[in-house]
């Protein structure tokens, strides 16, 4: 027989195939146990998390089509753990969020911070959920680059620059900004600004006065904008999915499921982490428009 004549073989085999049976085995008990509520019937919450520097929309944008578009999904809850970010996915996410409030209950629940930009996808919900020392408001624009003039002449290098009109270069690094560039940038800062305010007023229903003595940059802890109107309940992650539930219609036990992401990347980690995200935007010598909290 096998095991007489390669008794040290067939004890590897059999203990190889005792390990691969308990590896199989735990692997399904742990799968059990701890499966996605993706895969329990019933009416569920989708939770969407937006964490770090705004500087796309796209995943966000087809996060909350494929959970308004899925009859399981009866709310939703939009985790905002950000500072804010460009002007243009901001406004995007803004208005998907006040698209998906006509089909289903939305509702925002605010992590460390939801200032600027992140307040401003807050304020599309149904209502907003902080803690009461969450970082928030920053109703502003900033507008900033890097000038790099004096280190070129310090290295000897004289930037050259063809232009078909006056203020085409407008923001460029290598000069100094002209008095008159410096107002019409102004202006364009303070029509975006407007339409953050503008959106607000609608996506809160408050009044304008009200919201542009708030809209002057300041920060505000979560319990301030409870008193201020800016947020609805002081509460957490688990707060915010009761809420949108009960808004949803849901009476028993609320499952959740969170919208998927891509297959995790280390490299994409480490080059979208925010701190990343962050020193290479203010060291970007580009002209920028933002609805970022960026104390400097």
């Amino acid at each position: 027989m096998f095991s007489r004549r390669h008794p040290y073989l067939f004890f590897i085999l059999i203990f190889s195939t005792v390990v691969a049976t308990a590896m199989i085995l735990m692997t399904f008990l742990v799968t059990l146990s701890t499966r996605d509520a993706e895969f329990e019937f019933g009416e569920k919450v989708g939770i969407i998390e937006i964490n770090g520097i705004i500087t796309d929309s796209k995943n966000v944008l087809n996060h909350l089509k494929d959970f308004r578009e899925d009859n399981a999904i009866k709310a939703i809850v939009v985790r905002v753990d950000s500072p804010g970010g460009a002007v243009g996915p901001s406004q995007e996410i803004f208005r998907e969020i006040r698209k998906t409030c006509a089909i289903k209950k939305v509702v925002a629940s605010m992590g460390t911070i939801a200032a600027s930009g992140g307040y401003y996808i807050a304020a599309g919900a149904n209502g907003i959920v902080a803690n009461p020392g969450t970082i928030t408001g920053s109703i502003g624009v900033i507008m900033g680059f890097t000038n790099y003039e004096e280190l070129l002449q310090k290295i000897g290098l004289v930037p050259i620059v063809v232009k078909s009109g006056k203020y085409k270069d407008i923001g460029s690094p290598v000069r100094e900004m002209k008095p008159e560039e410096k107002k019409i940038l102004q202006e364009f800062a303070k029509k975006i600004h407007r339409q953050f305010i503008k959106d607000i007023v609608d996506g809160r229903k408050m009044d304008r006065q009200k919201v542009e003595a708030l809209a002057d940059g300041r920060i505000f802890t979560g319990q301030e904008s409870k008193k201020l109107g800016l947020v609805d309940r002081l509460g957490n992650l688990e707060d915010a999915i009761e809420w949108a539930g009960r808004l949803g219609g849901i009476k028993g036990k609320i499952a959740t499921v969170y919208a998927k992401e891509k297959k995790f990347s280390l490299l994409k980690y480490v080059t979208d982490s925010s701190a990343e995200t962050l020193l290479n935007h203010m060291l970007d010598p580009k002209l920028s428009a933002d609805y970022i909290y960026r104390p400097e």
